[in-house]
């Protein structure tokens, strides 16, 4: 999942490469940030994870035993060995986009490596982006609830709060996204500090007393278990993944911190301090099977102490959450300059940090999506059902794209490439098959929302581009037109006009209706046309193409990458160097607002014409989204089937 907080862009700059340029505080800052941002959501896997595993691994029972405890506690550790160190910290890190991680970055990697033949990386990003909106809304409904639950080992009086006190904090924690996170940031790094040491720590005295856990770290303990327990092993390995749940982060929050620093902060902090911790819960089981019911806020003192847990615990999950909200944030943004998603209103919380960005509208339907599980499902133990099935599908997307950058951008043999990913993926659709076990359980949720954003998300792309080739047969090409206007013009008015169009080939409908309404010309007009590049940023030298096609036409076209946002007024100030001579004060911008209706025959079922027609209008203006002047913005409308 991608966070978009603390690094500013010029920072990420320095920070993507190997770490080489960084000072030592330099260094020690950007591992500090990794620690508050990545390592949010895997770093309170305790709370829930060892719980679970060991529940599911005594089956009807329900009594631990000591075969059970050491099989589960083998498959974590070797969990977070193999998935989390060796997949993501030492090979998918590896992997970046101009410096850039995650899903969607790699989806745009691979796409540029393939060619024209990407349609199938495509739909793998569209899968991968789904099924993470339903990640953004689990995880923050199971991390705060399960870290409120553990006011019930305080006292047992403060059970019917749980629920309530867990909406309040949630519906808080939404209200301030408005505010930005630069502030509340600055504290994430050390929260999580204290919370690995203090979770290391207490851990410490249980292994002393249980020294037989540590026989757990022998991987043949995990292979026994899954050998001698068939059924019930299989769906003990869905729990146990969620040991590992936020791995996708390391990737993900590449370009904001850089390899080096994730790396540090994994190697010689975080894994160990999950190890530890789960030894210690594990530890503490072995001597008293009832602990199971609580094992890690049991590994604390009962009264004072156990209460300061909670608190803390509470406060490291509200991080764990910042985190991916923030990434579906970034997520959208992504999708929306790579064409998956209408325009929505983005607002910048910090000047000085680019990445750090608020979208009202997700951050709404994130809230009702949040309260509602929270609501239905009512406890941390009924919510752990729901919770794998999205990671491993974006896990098993990841390892299928991880495949093709491998093969085409580093030049391995497909030989190569497969012995390198293949037993990663395997791995990885077996977490999916035992998760899969839960459908019914609650895992249909995660299944049902990523189901909806890829209708949402392939309705969006269909749409769009089934409208772009009906409008391109409807309209008159731009050559013959300026050809025309050129040897006979019409009356014309002082000033520069700017036709923003997505066909540089093509009239633009403004252009045609001003001519056929106003009979009028400006002495200058620009065909402007704004493109997303594959890449995450794009250097401000070749953010503008500038080509005069007659004495008083030009065409201009804007180049961003998928993490910027367009700003057009400020781009078009680069084109001052290029000769053109651009004053926002006497500059009209024309836009064509469309009208859609549905077609009696179009290249989509009736539904999804309908919904693309929603999606249309739910759009944000273009005005606001490219940041231009309202003021100057002259809207023609137009009316258009599909």
């Amino acid at each position: 999942m991608t966070s978009d907080v603390a690094i500013s862009a010029p920072e990420t700059a320095a920070a993507n490469g190997h770490g080489e340029a960084h000072t030592t505080a330099r260094f020690g800052a950007l591992t500090l940030g990794s620690i508050g941002v990545v390592y949010g959501d895997i770093g309170t896997s305790p709370l829930y994870a060892f719980r679970e595993a060991v529940m599911a691994a005594s089956g009807a029972e329900g009594v631990p035993t000591p075969a059970a405890v050491l099989g589960v506690l083998s498959l974590i550790l070797w969990a977070l060995i193999v998935v989390v160190t060796l997949k993501y910290v030492v090979i998918l890190l590896r992997a970046d986009n101009n410096g850039e991680g995650g899903t969607l970055a790699l989806m745009a990697l691979a796409q540029r490596a393939v060619g024209t033949g990407g349609a199938t990386i495509v739909l793998l990003g569209i899968i991968s982006g789904a099924l993470f909106y339903g990640d953004a809304v689990i995880t923050p409904a199971l991390s705060v609830l399960s870290a409120i639950e553990g006011m019930k080992d305080v006292t047992l009086h403060f059970e019917p709060y749980v629920v309530p006190l867990t909406v309040i904090i949630l519906v808080g924690l939404f209200a301030v996204q408005s505010r930005g996170t630069a502030r509340v940031a600055a504290f994430f790094g050390p929260v999580m500090c204290v919370w690995f040491a203090v979770i290391a720590i207490a851990a410490i005295h249980p292994i002393i007393e249980q020294p037989q856990v540590l026989f757990a770290l022998n991987p043949l303990y995990a292979v026994s278990f899954m050998f001698h327990h068939g059924i019930i092993g299989f769906v003990t390995l869905g729990a146990v993944f969620l040991a590992v749940t936020g791995a996708e982060a390391l990737y993900a929050d590449l370009g904001h911190f850089g390899k080096r620093p994730i790396q540090t902060a994994w190697l010689f902090i975080v894994l160990p301090s999950l190890a530890l911790n789960y030894l210690g819960q594990g530890a503490l089981v072995l001597g008293d099977p009832g602990a199971i019911v609580s094992p890690f806020f049991q590994l604390f003192p009962q009264g004072f102490f156990r209460g300061c847990m909670v608190v803390l615990a509470t406060a490291a999950t509200v991080i764990a959450s910042q985190a991916v909200i923030t990434g579906a944030y970034s997520l959208t943004r992504q999708a929306i300059q790579l064409g998956l998603l209408p325009r929505f209103e983005i607002r910048h919380t910090s000047e000085a940090h680019s990445g750090q960005i608020f979208i009202p509208r997700i951050n709404q339907l994130l809230l009702v999506a949040v309260v509602l599980l929270v609501l239905l499902f009512r406890s941390s133990s009924a919510l752990a059902s729901a919770y794998g099935i999205s990671v491993t599908g974006t896990m098993v997307v990841t390892a299928m794209m991880g495949f093709v950058v491998i093969w085409k951008v580093w030049k391995w043999s497909p030989f190569a490439a497969a012995a390198l990913i293949v037993p990663f993926l395997f791995l990885d659709l077996t977490f999916l098959a035992a998760n899969l076990l839960k459908v019914f359980e609650g895992g249909w949720v995660p299944l049902a929302l990523g189901a909806l954003m890829i209708i949402l998300m392939y309705t969006w792309r269909r749409g769009s581009r089934l409208l772009f080739e009906k409008s391109r047969k409807l309209e008159f090409p731009l050559a013959d037109l300026v050809a025309m206007l050129e040897k006979r013009p019409p009356q014309r008015v002082p000033g520069t006009a700017v036709f923003l169009t997505s066909d540089p080939l093509s009239a633009p409908t403004a252009l045609m209706h001003s001519l056929k309404h106003y009979k009028v010309l400006h002495e200058k007009n620009v065909i402007l046309t704004i493109e997303t590049a594959q890449t995450p940023r794009i250097d401000p030298a070749e953010r503008v193409r500038l080509e005069q096609i007659s004495p008083t036409f030009s065409k201009v076209t804007l180049k961003f990458g998928f993490m910027e946002s367009p700003n057009v007024p400020k781009a078009l100030a680069i084109a001052r160097k290029l000769g053109w001579q651009f004053d926002i004060m006497s500059t009209s911008f024309f836009l064509s607002r469309r009208a859609l209706k549905p077609a009696a025959h179009s290249g989509m079922p009736r539904w999804q014409d309908r919904l693309f027609i929603s999606l249309s209008r739910s759009a944000n203006d273009a005005t606001d989204y490219f940041q231009i002047p309202s003021g100057r913005v002259v809207e023609v409308g137009t009316q258009v089937t599909i």
